[in-house]
């Protein structure tokens, strides 16, 4: 099983349309997104998507038609960028029922799910403690 990589895509899309704003850009392509990500502007586009739905960045279409951010870098959290790209829980039980006469299958699921539930929780207080501002600057440290 592969990590997911979707919440450090939208963090390098966000913290580049930054970059792209703060270089006096009025909109970033997705093509341009893209080539600093090394993706499709496929891939770009549908997260995007996700993002301006959660109203993170907003779309022009037409003539000079791009993404751009909707709020400050310094007031995207990582976390509100998590809860608009990623389904569901971090970490999810089994899809059917365990035997219940076993006596492993009977209390796996409520020993692992405070587990579970508390690093979900560290994760986004983690999350919620970074901004996009923050990427992008430490991001930018390391050149």
């Amino acid at each position: 099983m592969g990590a997911n990589s979707r919440l450090t895509i939208a963090a390098h899309a966000l913290a580049w349309i930054g970059l792209n704003e703060r270089m006096g850009g009025e909109v970033a392509t997705s093509e341009q997104i893209a080539n600093s990500v090394n993706t499709n502007p496929v891939v770009i586009r549908r997260l995007l998507g996700e993002l301006r739905e959660a109203g993170l960045v907003e779309s022009r279409r037409g003539a000079g038609a791009g993404w751009r951010l909707t709020r400050t870098p310094e007031s995207i959290s990582l976390a509100e960028v998590y809860q608009a790209v990623e389904e569901g829980p971090l970490f999810a039980l089994h899809p059917a029922t365990p035997n219940q006469k076993c006596p492993v299958g009977h209390g796996i699921r409520s020993v692992l799910t405070p587990v579970y539930d508390g690093a979900e929780q560290a994760l986004r207080a983690q999350l919620a403690r970074t901004s996009v501002a923050d990427v992008l600057r430490e991001s930018i440290a390391v050149h």
